[in-house]
């Protein structure tokens, strides 16, 4: 866990560090991790945010030869596919449960249970919003497949998601990432990113804990 934390407060270096080693492949890279964030269920914590901030940033800077618009084609594609197998996953709960009991153990209850009360409280609209919340947004589309969802509706719920958090992620990086005072403190500006992701999840926790519970007669 610590070697995770350590590579999002300086994904810009390891991002560096990946391109230098392995080049071109780097895309193909940075796709596995957003698709595997929210693809597989089972590792929400991977960077999401913070990996398209660092690598528009590395791409607007020339020296390290990276298309913009490859990142972010790829984005969109790992983006909709791990939603999509995240869906499918869901879909199909029931049977992979009950042939891979070890499944369950890689799965968050507590995690699950916030995405899936975040789904009953606003509907369709929640496949956009929890994709600007880490976590939620790894648990969203299996409790959306989970309950039902048509699957027709859940994809352009979902384009609209992911076309939306690639371009603010991607964008904010390749226009401000190489700000002086932003390489600089490039670490706090990660920070401020997770920070302000998760207001949205906090903020919502609290209401859930402060709001009177309804009387049972």
């Amino acid at each position: 866990m610590s070697a995770l934390i350590d590579f999002v407060l300086h994904i810009d270096s390891h991002l560096i560090t990946i391109v230098n080693t392995f080049g071109n492949s780097s895309y193909f890279i940075l796709f596995a991790i957003i698709f595997v964030e929210t693809g597989v269920v089972i590792l929400p914590f991977l960077p999401g945010d913070s990996l398209l901030f660092a690598a528009a940033a590395l791409a607007a800077n020339p020296i390290y030869h990276l298309n913009i618009w490859v990142f972010i084609l790829l984005f969109l594609i790992a983006c909709m596919a791990g939603d999509s197998s995240n869906y499918w996953i869901g879909h199909n709960a029931e049977r992979l449960l009950s042939r891979y009991k070890w499944f369950r153990r890689f799965i968050n209850e507590d995690s699950l249970a916030k995405g899936q009360e975040f789904f009953e409280k606003h509907g369709a609209v929640s496949i956009i919003l929890a994709r600007f919340m880490p976590i939620i947004r790894t648990f969203v589309p299996f409790v959306a497949a989970g309950a039902g969802f048509p699957y027709r509706k859940f994809i352009r719920y979902n384009w609209i998601a992911c076309i939306a958090w690639v371009a603010l992620c991607t964008g904010a990086g390749y226009f401000f990432g190489n700000i002086p005072v932003v390489k600089e403190h490039f670490s706090a500006v990660i920070i401020g990113i997770i920070v302000v992701s998760l207001i949205p999840a906090v903020v919502g926790f609290i209401k859930g804990k402060t709001s009177p519970k309804e009387k049972i007669d």
